[in-house]
């Protein structure tokens, strides 16, 4: 198995908590290990089966909880431990999903033509920094994923149109609107710069709030 370890990079540093953590687990207490599992273990999951089958997902996640433990004493605390773990998930599940065929280049965003392929009006879609073609604010829903979850129909509805996302943008909106993350966390995690993530989160929730209309409006 390769080393998957995260070089980390400087957008928020560790914790004091993180810290020490990560020297518990360095020093090989389980119940450091316990509490990380605890606390992240369903998210890394969740975060896996973007990328394979569930099956797989399983393998990827502990794939990823044996690679921190070999490689926690390379946490040098320049980013948190929560985006350090994550980082060797992505990586790792990336590594996999090309395995299986399962993924596309991380910059598809689109369709090969370029054009506008959404199914809300331009028009509506006028955002102050990012220009036409994105949401000017974030949708309700996406601004409270909880509330617009409570209805389990509803929530189906968010999922299935996750699912039909390109790669990148079902990346971004599952760790921002999904996970809750903030932009600089996701940054951080994917290796893509700020504008990038903005641009690929707008055009990922267009594409649900597409659906969401179609399934209040039927």
């Amino acid at each position: 198995m390769g080393c998957y370890v995260m070089s980390e990079a400087i957008v928020g540093a560790a914790t004091d908590v993180d810290r020490e953590l990560a020297s518990r687990l360095a020093g090989g207490d389980e119940g450091a290990f316990r509490e990380l599992v605890g606390e992240h273990d369903a998210g890394l999951r969740r975060m896996a089966r973007l990328y394979v089958s569930d099956d797989v997902a399983d393998d990827v996640v502990q794939d990823t909880w044996m690679t921190v433990i070999r490689g926690i004493d390379r946490f040098e605390g320049r980013s948190t431990l929560k985006t350090w773990i994550y980082g060797i998930l992505v990586n790792i599940a990336r590594r996999r999903a090309q395995t299986e065929g399962r993924t596309v280049p991380f910059a598809t965003a689109g369709n090969a033509s370029g054009e506008w392929g959404g199914s809300v009006d331009l028009e509506r879609l006028n955002h102050p920094d990012l220009g036409r073609g994105y949401w000017p604010a974030s949708p309700t829903w996406a601004r409270d994923p909880a509330r617009a979850a409570v209805d389990q129909e509803t929530r189906a509805v968010v999922l299935r149109a996750l699912s039909k996302l390109v790669p990148a943008q079902r990346e971004v909106m599952t760790l921002r609107d999904i996970e809750g993350w903030s932009g600089a966390e996701v940054c951080e995690v994917l290796g893509i710069s700020d504008v990038n993530q903005r641009t690929l989160l707008h055009r990922a929730r267009v594409a649900v709030r597409a659906a969401l209309e179609e399934y209040f409006n039927d």
